[in-house]
């Protein structure tokens, strides 16, 4: 079973109380029902022992309660937004007002409206000023017993949470598919009509993709066709302005095939590979709780959790990165490159997602990690420069990838590796490189030099 690249293995402690809680409180529920969660939500996480909390309390822990009861901070949107360089220009009035973000998924999640309301409140944020769920492929009944939906509605509320955090001013579309996205071209044909959906009704000019499958499991004929049909629909997006972002994978190098085996060489994730798609990649952040930024590594847990990256079996070398160094393009060998940018992904310096779709016991706030994390702020980051150009910025690369060689205008990531489950990797090094790209943003000065390209 495969399920959203970021949500798998990545919600790592549960339900969390509110400080004033504290772990002692007990739930409503039996013994029997504690067990059914813990073992639902470990099937979906593959994390084992997985634990629920008391979720009386509607607001989220402290980063400080985090840091010193659960040994992991638990960033707020506060602290992402100061840590990246964003909150100057949300004081600014640059909150990605007049944008729309669209957002692809299986199955969504049926409380994501509410959920996105009180996640809002818990955190003091405005609603967006327009939230619309859409299933023009049809819709199946929500089963929370059911780990493949489960997974996907973890995925869907960091989405629209968390896109939501980083563009407050910006509408968002989520679109769901009634088929879920595995390995192969499985799910693939309807989240590309989702996103033809999109751009034929002019719904917006960002997609967010927050998953993938393996290159190689998509080297038959089928699996040509259906990279054929994504690479001229992200033609047309990029025609018609529409930023198109997907996370790279958390597996580092390594990644599995249809029977869920893993491949016994490096491999990269499709979208991600894309050269019509911005990927990107996954790190471990290191900020203090006021969200100043310390310092950032590749995510790499040494487990097989890793943030994806490679070079593509696919697709040859875009224009934009020829002018990398004759380092990296021996290493390329004239194959396109993996991640092009970066952001947090570690579940052990996560963020939290509000949900109440495992029903009332189960609700409250939750750890998660994964780069499905950075593909739908990056969408949100999209929104605001947008409204700063005061046009739609549309293909980012060719642009990040100038502003990359010319400026100093990204946190360059320059120690670990995404090497995995005994494959090797790529080591962090100065500049671009094929663990994180060219790194994480820096917004004060990354954003208007975006706009102004």
């Amino acid at each position: 079973m495969r399920v959203p690249i970021a949500i798998v293995g990545r919600i790592i402690l549960c339900s969390l109380l509110g400080a004033s809680s504290v772990w002692a409180q007990s739930r409503q529920a039996s013994q029997a029902d504690k067990n059914t969660m813990a073992d639902l939500l470990s099937r979906v996480t593959k994390v084992k022992g997985v634990r629920l909390a008391s979720t009386s309390a509607l607001q989220p822990p402290s980063d400080e309660f985090c840091r010193v009861n659960l040994a992991v901070p638990c960033y707020s949107p506060q602290e992402i937004r100061n840590a990246y360089g964003l909150t100057p220009l949300l004081q600014a009035g640059f909150t990605g007002a007049g944008q729309t973000i669209i957002i692809i998924d299986s199955f969504g999640t049926p409380t994501i409206a509410q959920d996105l309301k009180t996640f809002d409140a818990s955190n003091g944020l405005p609603d967006p000023p327009s939230f619309t769920v859409l299933a023009p492929l049809g819709s199946v009944p929500f089963d929370p017993t059911d780990p493949v939906q489960v997974g996907w509605a973890f995925e869907t509320t960091l989405d629209v949470e968390w896109a939501h955090v980083m563009a407050p001013g910006a509408a968002i579309v989520l679109l769901t598919s009634p088929v879920a996205e595995t390995e192969g071209v499985q799910g693939l044909p309807q989240f590309l009509a989702l996103e033809k959906y999109a751009l034929n009704h002019k719904l917006g000019k960002i997609i967010s993709q927050s998953w993938g499958a393996t290159e190689n499991t998509l080297f038959d004929s089928a699996g040509q066709q259906v990279i054929h049909d994504f690479e001229d629909f992200y033609q047309d997006a990029a025609h018609e302005d529409v930023t198109v972002l997907a996370g790279a994978g958390d597996n580092g190098t390594s990644n599995v095939d249809v029977n869920n085996n893993p491949y016994a060489f490096p491999t990269v994730l499709f979208p991600a590979s894309s050269p019509w798609v911005t990927a990107v990649g996954g790190t471990s952040l290191y900020a203090d709780t006021s969200g100043k930024y310390l310092f950032e590594i590749v995510w790499n847990d040494l487990d097989g959790e890793a943030g994806g990256g490679g070079v593509s079996q696919q697709f040859p070398e875009p224009f934009y990165q020829y002018s990398l160094p004759g380092s990296v393009q021996k290493t390329l060998d004239n194959f396109r490159g993996v991640p092009d940018v970066a952001y947090n992904a570690d579940p052990l310096t996560p963020i939290l997602i509000y949900l109440s779709f495992l029903g009332p016991d189960n609700a409250g706030f939750y750890f998660i990690g994964g780069t499905s994390e950075g593909a739908p702020q990056w969408a949100g980051i999209a929104a605001v420069a947008n409204q700063l150009a005061g046009h739609p910025l549309g293909f980012l690369n060719p642009t990040l990838y100038v502003i990359g060689e010319r400026f100093n205008f990204f946190h360059d990531i320059t120690f670990g590796s995404n090497a995995s489950n005994g494959l090797p990797g790529y080591l962090a090094t100065r500049a671009w490189d094929l663990s994180t790209g060219w790194g994480t943003p820096d917004l004060g000065s990354l954003i208007n030099e975006m706009a102004h390209k």
